[in-house]
């Protein structure tokens, strides 16, 4: 057997392939069979800003601010009484999945503000939670707000929750910051111990003959890995944060690419829906092959060897290498 150890935000992993945020991890039951499975660690799935608001009146000053929603919701614009479960049971959650496996479980708080956060995180490290994934969407609906107002609302969030609590945070980030790498160096020097590149926003679609707002969900394809690949080539090795990617991962092909990148630990979900959690398996199978073909013993020896900071032709990732596709279509 091939070493998969890894290391993601302090934590030790026996594999990076992590169980992504998403509703299968509602059920303890669903958890015990990833660790069964082979996962690394698992994101529960995602406790809501709009949850831990009391008043509807400041619910509904979240949708008036918002223009579209996440992947993991189960329905557009969603009502307080759509989630499946509530703050308190989130909480049993951690501590039932904490007393049945060993792999960490590492806990998801996603919203736009730090309203409610910083005191339900502290409750999560309580209940055991070994790492905290803040997912901050926000979309600037607001035209006068500038990038710089925007930057400082991420930063401040990952600054105030770190200062409140003891575990690993991270955070999931968004790729339409105009100045990415800038954007993550100052995100681990507020306190970030990971970078989860990238979110999916969930993107509206219209019925054109119904006149109305379509909520279907569409799992990551593989081919989706391209830009999330080229942002952990580029930040591995330059900032003190760990890297995690979150995008497109349907088999070994895509970990084995997030690794040579230089990704710590490789999230999926959509393939876990589509082929089942046993899933995990075969992409810890697939995996552990690759690295038998190639002779590698461990992660470790493999892990960013293929990053913009090692590779012989760094200007593979930048423009250049642009113009040489294009000179070469002539």
């Amino acid at each position: 057997m091939k070493d998969l150890t890894s290391t993601y935000m302090g934590l030790r992993l026996r594999s990076p392939i992590v169980v992504s945020a998403c509703p299968l991890s509602e059920q303890v039951d669903n958890i015990v069979q990833m660790e069964d499975a082979g996962a690394g660690a698992v994101v529960l799935f995602s406790l809501f800003e709009e949850q831990l608001r009391q008043e509807m009146a400041a619910y509904e000053s979240v949708l008036d601010a918002t223009s579209n929603t996440f992947a993991e919701a189960l329905d557009y614009f969603p009502g307080l009484e759509d989630y499946h479960v509530g703050p308190d049971q989130y909480l049993e959650i951690i501590r039932q999945a904490k007393a049945r496996v060993d792999i960490p479980i590492i806990a998801s708080l996603n919203g736009i503000t730090d309203a409610g956060w910083i005191d339900y995180a502290q409750q999560m490290e309580a209940a055991g939670a070994d790492g905290i994934e803040l997912n901050v969407f926000y979309i600037p609906a607001d035209l006068a707000l500038t990038g710089t107002e925007v930057e400082a609302r991420y930063l401040d969030i990952v600054s105030r929750i770190k200062t409140s609590v003891s575990v690993p945070v991270a955070i999931k980030l968004n790729p339409y910051f105009s100045a990415m790498g800038n954007m993550a160096h100052r995100l681990a020097d507020a306190g970030a111990d990971g970078l989860v590149l990238f979110n999916r926003f969930y993107q509206p679609d219209f019925d054109i003959r119904a006149l109305k707002v379509l909520s279907n969900l569409e799992y990551s394809h593989a081919n989706e890995i391209r830009l999330p690949l080229l942002w952990i080539s580029v930040l591995y090795g330059k900032i003190h944060a760990s890297l995690a990617a979150t995008t497109g991962v349907q088999s070994a092909t895509e970990a084995i690419k997030y690794l040579l990148a230089g990704a710590d630990a490789v999230m999926t979900a959509s393939s876990l829906y589509q082929h089942g959690i046993n899933h995990l398996a075969t992409i810890t199978q697939g995996v552990q092959e690759w690295m038998e073909m190639l002779d590698f013993q461990s992660v470790s020896q493999f892990k960013g060897v293929m990053s913009q900071q090692n590779t012989i032709d760094p200007s593979a990732f930048e423009r250049a290498n642009y113009i040489r596709i294009l000179e070469g279509s002539k």
